[in-house]
């Protein structure tokens, strides 16, 4: 059954009049009329009579008007869900990120989005690398914002969101004096805090590298899996941490950034959207699209 046929036949019920109505749908009276005509057929009862009053509804129109009512509102609703979805400003997206995504990358997304797709539903998972790789490969998330290079299975997509050099945390009381910087020979002296090897092998190796290279010999004292965390060890006077520099924008007890006077050889601390390559650009596209590049 053809829902204009039904939303002609609500307009006339309304209006009282096929003048009237074929007015307000913007159709010629003698289309309307035998719309409307083809609409009982279909039904197989009469629905209006017409009267010196106008229009005038039968017994069957009046006991079917509030099914119909709902009927086409619940159809039209389903419409403009099924476009605002394939138009990507409704439904569900399940997001995993680190937490270096939620200083400036996740805010800068749902800004965008609640603007642009106030009809999205996005559900947060905070997540280590590690584990969004399993829940991107098992279906669990439909977006992954993690620490690149990354291995995954499968055909994605990669975009880096972020790319930030490395800073110190440092014990506050290591720093006597107020100095700001410390040096690589500081940070291998001290011993280093660190996210463990499989969360980020990448990194682990580049850093471990770095210091290599300038002949000195860094210990890892302490693991943590969570920047909190490593902050806590860090204030704890475990050793240094290496963060990238978002990381001055937490005022954390018992902690001070410094600049690494001779930490050109350290790795820049990324972070990337990965998501799986579909035929058709979906929820996670527009997602993408709102966190931006850093």
């Amino acid at each position: 059954m053809d829902i204009r046929r039904l939303e002609e036949f609500i307009a006339v019920l309304d209006m009282g009049s096929l003048s009237k109505a074929a007015e307000k749908l913007g159709v010629a009276q003698p289309a309307l009329s035998q719309s409307l005509a083809r609409l009982e057929r279909e039904l197989g009862v009469k629905l209006f009579q017409r009267s010196r009053r106008g229009a005038e509804p039968t017994p069957a129109a009046r006991q079917i008007a509030e099914e119909v009512r709902r009927g086409v509102f619940r159809i039209v609703n389903a419409i403009d869900a099924a476009q605002a979805i394939a138009a990507g400003r409704a439904g569900v997206l399940r997001v995993g990120l680190v937490s270096s995504a939620l200083i400036d990358i996740l805010p800068r997304a749902l800004r965008t989005l609640r603007d642009e797709a106030p009809g999205l539903r996005i559900v947060l998972r905070e997540m280590s690398n590690a584990e969004q790789a399993q829940a991107l490969s098992r279906g669990e998330i439909d977006v992954a914002l993690v620490h690149t290079p990354v291995a995954l299975s499968g055909v994605m997509h990669e975009k880096v969101l972020m790319r930030e050099r490395l800073v110190a945390a440092v014990p506050e009381d290591l720093l006597p004096g107020g100095r700001g910087r410390v040096s690589m020979a500081d940070i291998a002296r001290a011993g280093l805090v660190m996210f463990p090897h499989e969360q980020l092998p990448t990194f682990y190796e580049s850093v471990m590298d770095a210091f290599r290279k300038e002949g000195l010999d860094a210990e890892i004292v302490q693991e943590a899996n969570r920047t909190l965390t490593v902050l806590a060890c860090v204030a704890g006077g475990c050793g240094i941490a290496l963060l990238p520099s978002w990381i001055r924008s937490l005022d954390f007890a018992g902690v001070r950034y410094c600049e690494v006077v001779d930490g050109a050889r350290l790795p820049s601390f990324d972070v990337s959207a990965i998501w799986p390559k579909r035929a058709v650009a979906g929820l996670a596209d527009e997602f993408v699209r709102a966190c931006g590049a850093g």
